[in-house]
């Protein structure tokens, strides 16, 4: 899942260099959801509620 993130991340930065504002924008708000995503199972699996195998 953090490969996808990071290539959401390259694409929403090229695309914003490139001047494709809201495929930047999809993208960059696609990054942020896996992210949040990511985040609450790393606290889930910190705090011993979810074991992950």
């Amino acid at each position: 899942m953090i490969q996808w993130i990071l290539i959401l991340l390259i694409v929403a930065a090229v695309a914003g260099l490139l001047g494709f504002g809201r495929l930047s924008g999809a993208a960059l708000t696609g990054a942020k959801l896996l992210i949040g995503i990511v985040l609450v199972i790393f606290l889930l699996a910190v705090l011993g509620i979810v074991a992950i195998a």
